[in-house]
């Protein structure tokens, strides 16, 4: 038996805690189960057989129209609701993310700024689209505030991570050689946060592409609304067609955005 295999049957074992543990989950998920009705609406299989044949004979007109009415221009205009999202959220997180990085300001600053990301990671982004709706009105710009004030949350959140893992023995030298607040920041802060930064801004990209497609079903732009009308007037055909057009239009993205990623990462 080696040492390794010695030390480990010598760990003392929490079979009590971990009974306890797995009983609470399974009770949890029993309770799970008696809250959630698993019972199919009578015409479910009916739509859901109407979807897939929709998605196997689309309306290639609708698909490739280049009116405002096409599936391609529903498609643009979701990506630059979502693009200019992106960049509005990415903007505006990076002060407060300094604010919130406990290494740059007092605790109770950072503290306080936080518990502002919080909140505003709290409100879902369908809630968020429908008081923009009311101060706006219906259209792309409401759909950009949006999806920009539902980025900060989480982009903020993960620069204040980039922010606290700063190497500051960087600045220190910089310091020690008689450097200013502003050549410690142009050549000290921001190569060590600039490829972070645009990395977590083209993942939240990916994710605010779907976001996008979601809020047009409040009115907030973009191909949510067609395709939810679509589906209301039993337009099968039109479903399907927005759904190919959709899913290519991500994956292409999800593509596109992992490349770039990882050639940032990897510097």
């Amino acid at each position: 038996m080696t040492t390794v295999e010695k030390q480990l049957f010598a760990a003392p074992r929490h079979y009590r805690y971990f009974l306890t543990i797995l009983a609470i989950v399974c009770l949890l998920i029993a309770w799970s189960v008696t809250e959630v009705s698993f019972e199919l609406d009578q015409n479910g299989m009916k739509i859901a057989s109407n979807i897939v044949g929709g998605l196997l004979h689309p309306d290639l007109e609708f698909l490739f129209s280049l009116t405002t009415n096409g599936v391609l221009y529903l498609l643009w205009e979701t990506l630059a609701i979502a693009l200019l999202g992106t960049l509005v959220g990415a903007v505006l997180a990076v002060p407060l993310a300094f604010l919130a990085a406990s290494n740059i300001v007092p605790k109770p600053a950072a503290w306080l700024t936080r518990l502002l990301l919080i909140f505003i990671r709290t409100i879902p982004a369908l809630v968020y689209g429908l008081m923009f709706i009311r101060v706006t009105g219906p259209g792309p710009f409401a759909g950009v505030l949006t999806i920009g004030i539902t980025s900060i949350g989480m982009l903020a959140k993960l620069y204040v991570d980039a922010i606290e893992e700063l190497d500051v023995k960087v600045l220190e030298s910089m310091t020690s050689i008689g450097c200013t607040t502003f050549e410690k920041i142009r050549f000290g802060i921001i190569p060590q946060l600039l490829s972070i930064f645009l990395s977590v801004m083209i993942y939240r990209f990916d994710m605010n592409m779907r976001e996008a497609s979601i809020l047009g079903l409040v009115g907030a732009g973009g191909i949510g609304a067609p395709l939810i009308f679509a589906m209301q007037g039993y337009k099968w055909e039109q479903v399907g067609s927005i759904l190919i057009g959709l899913v290519i239009l991500i994956l292409i993205i999800e593509l596109l955005s992992n490349k770039i990623r990882m050639k940032l990462v990897n510097g």
